[in-house]
Parts: structure tokens; sequence; C-alpha cells
């Protein structure tokens, strides 16, 4: 079992930056593969980004590429997820997740574990 934490959301005016925190309890929370999701009001949720257990692999969505920045600390169980040159359409609740595979991905059924999300607000 593996409990997620979110935090570090906020209001923030574009261009500016944020940066999140996702931290995971649990022995074995540095085995997992960790993801950042996101949903905006009235649409699905979607992924964002997603690191490989031993932080040596990331992948991110086309919208993000060159502004956000996914990172792990496994002697504290943390992910981070950087976000620079924030946009009004990055406004959503982010949520972070963990998949028991080591393997990142961009499949949400692929998670596992859930945090309670942390909401994002851009303004313009």
């Amino acid at each position: 079992q593996v409990h997620l934490v979110e935090s570090g959301g906020g209001l923030v005016q574009a261009g500016g930056s944020l940066r999140l925190s996702c931290a995971a309890s649990g022995r074995t929370a540095g085995n997992y593969a960790m993801g950042w999701f996101r949903q905006a009001p009235g649409k699905e949720r979607e992924f964002v980004v997603a690191i490989s257990s031993g932080g040596g692999s990331t992948t991110y969505t086309d919208s993000v590429k060159g502004r956000f920045t996914i990172s792990r600390d496994n002697a504290k169980n943390t992910v981070y997820l950087q976000m620079n040159s924030l946009k009004p359409e990055d406004t959503a609740v982010y949520y972070c997740a963990a998949s028991r595979s080591a393997v990142k991905s961009y499949r949400i059924y692929e998670y596992d574990y859930w945090g309670q999300g942390t909401r994002v607000t851009v303004s313009s």
C-alpha cells in the first residue's frame, strides 16, 4: 500500500512558476513508477508526465515539454514537478499517482495509487 500526498499548488500569474511535491509513504515507494496527471474543470483527467522508479527515464505530454520537469528523490520518497512558464490552460487539479510497475506510463489505468490532488490556478 502506498499513500500519496501532494502539495505546492496555488494561484500564480501567467509566466510564473510553481513546484509541486508528492510525498509517498510505504517501504517500497521507491520501486514504483510515478506520474502526474491533471484534471481541468469539465474535462477528463489527462496525463502530464511520468518518471521511472529509478528516475532515469521520463516522458512528457507535448503541451508541457520544455516547461515542466519531473524529478524524484527516492531517499525522501518524494516526487517533484517543477512548472515554469505557466499558462492559463495549465489550470487544473494536479494528481500524483504511483504504479506498481517500475516502468513509466502515460496510461491512467496502469496507476494503482492516487493522491487527493492539489489545485493550480494560472491567471492571465
